[in-house]
């Protein structure tokens, strides 16, 4: 079940692979984000001396929050993968300019998980020819509503 989602990701790169990984999240974040108020729309993923990290990733803390814990919306949260799987990770970004991108935050056992995407930027004629199938997909079943 999906909490929420990267649109913003599907726009501006083409998603060769899709990977599960788990987030290291403190208490009150992990209540903000099954109330719904976190946000991933500027977030971004990086490697650093051999693990994943996520960056930039909004987490309101709610007004109930603990009184002893400052809440950083912000905070830079730690991925966990299997150590195979990140250097296949860190393979694919080092050698063939792909980057990762967080695709969406969702449910999995009762635990919030993060698909992150292995993309390759859009360049601007890719984004508008994409805009354009996609207007021209509407249009034709306007038409086969029309028929019917």
């Amino acid at each position: 079940m999906s909490i929420i989602q990267n649109k913003k990701a599907y726009h501006d790169f083409f998603i060769e692979e899709k990977f599960e990984a788990g987030l290291s999240l403190q208490g009150w974040e992990v209540k903000a984000i099954r109330a719904g108020r976190s946000q991933l729309k500027e977030s971004y993923v990086i490697i650093r001396s051999g693990e994943l990290f996520l960056i930039g990733s909004h987490i309101s803390p709610l007004n109930s929050a603990s009184t002893h814990v400052t809440p950083d919306p912000v905070r830079t949260k730690k991925l966990l993968m299997h150590s195979e799987q990140i250097a296949k990770l860190i393979g694919k970004v080092e050698r063939s300019g792909y980057t990762l991108t967080p695709l969406d935050l969702h449910y999995s056992g009762g635990r919030i998980k993060l698909s992150v995407g292995l993309a390759k930027g859009k360049k601007q004629h890719d984004k508008r020819a994409v805009t354009k199938e996609k207007d021209w997909q509407r249009e034709q079943q306007r038409i086969m509503r029309q028929k019917n």
